[in-house]
């Protein structure tokens, strides 16, 4: 299992790894009705978090197996994480992205100088697929969050806020992180626990695709219905994690959900008072700190913008359809 420790020890091998900021904007604290502070994850290196969890799976690997190669499964923000990070160890990288993945992320990719496998969402299962290709060509299975390292990469955010919490002088808060699988959450919550115990993971998530909360309300792993539907491709996945669900469920505070539009008008609100880019599942945390105030506590919350890499017409949109 992961533990902060292992966070530490991540987040010292981090080389070419961004601290990203803490950002405010009065007009953004008027709209949320408390002081909003938002950790721009946007601005890592590939355009979202995903890159720490890559580092700290393929920088733990032995020089053997880094020869060899990695294989990962993602809708492009992994993707693109472990291709980078491939790429800087000289290890070969194969991916399996979904078919419907935005063009954006497989381009993306790509330009890593990963080899690219597509699946079909709703028909493949992409967990064996994934698997029995890493067993066909020798390669190392980096999954997008139930993987120790990968968490312990991801945790390195919660280091991150701690710190740049404190000195913001917020001591006590919910921190909303939008979650898929959970990587991100868990380890940002064992981090927190560690450094600032004042502060409280809580998981956001597209309606309809909230297993997590329904799981954390439920006391089990739950899964979703579909995979499939939501305009927040980067955290559709199909159930918590094993590793993960138990530390949220030991950590986290009730889990939120918002739904598409809400997610597409956080896009427009980060843009217009942040002034930075997030796709619509990198958004649902701040969507959460609009729209679900009175399901928050306190005069502060932290939202984690956990990326950016939104294809251009869906960017447009949701600019051009929620601000004046």
């Amino acid at each position: 299992m992961t533990d902060v420790a292992a966070i530490r020890a991540a987040a010292r091998r981090a080389r070419g790894i961004r601290r990203t900021p803490l950002l405010e904007a009065p007009g953004l604290d008027r709209l949320a009705g408390r002081r909003v502070l938002v950790k721009a994850e946007c601005l890592q290196v590939t355009g979202s978090f995903k890159a720490r969890g890559a580092w700290a799976a393929i920088s733990a690997l032995s020089e053997t197996d880094r020869r060899r190669g990695v294989l990962a499964y993602s809708s492009g923000n992994h993707a693109q994480g472990i291709a980078w990070a491939a790429a800087a160890h000289g290890a070969p990288a194969v991916i399996v992205m979904p078919s419907d993945a935005p063009a954006v992320k497989i381009d993306g990719t790509k330009a890593y100088g990963a080899d690219v496998v597509l699946y079909d969402r709703g028909r493949d299962d992409r967990d064996a697929l994934g698997a029995g290709l890493a067993a066909e060509r020798g390669l190392t299975l980096v999954p997008p969050f139930d993987h120790a390292q990968v968490i312990a990469g991801q945790g390195t955010v919660g280091l991150e806020i701690a710190r740049q919490a404190a000195e913001a002088g917020v001591a006590r808060a919910d921190v909303l992180v939008c979650c898929g699988g959970g990587g991100l959450s868990a380890g940002v919550a064992l981090a927190l626990e560690a450094d600032a115990p004042g502060l409280r993971v809580r998981t956001a998530e597209p309606a309809g695709f909230d297993d997590m909360a329904r799981s954390l309300a439920e006391g089990e792993r739950l899964s979703n219905a579909a995979t499939t539907g939501s305009i927040c491709d980067a955290i559709l996945t199909p159930r918590p994690g094993a590793l993960t669900f138990p530390v949220l469920q030991r950590l986290a505070g009730p889990g939120l959900a918002v739904s598409d539009a809400e997610a597409m008008a956080a896009v427009a609100v980060a843009f217009r008072h942040l002034h930075i880019v997030l796709e619509p599942g990198g958004a649902v945390a701040l969507a959460a700190a609009l729209f679900r105030r009175d399901a928050i506590a306190g005069d502060a919350v932290i939202c984690v913008a956990s990326g950016g890499n939104v294809a251009t017409e869906t960017f447009a949109r949701a600019i051009s359809e929620n601000m004046p």
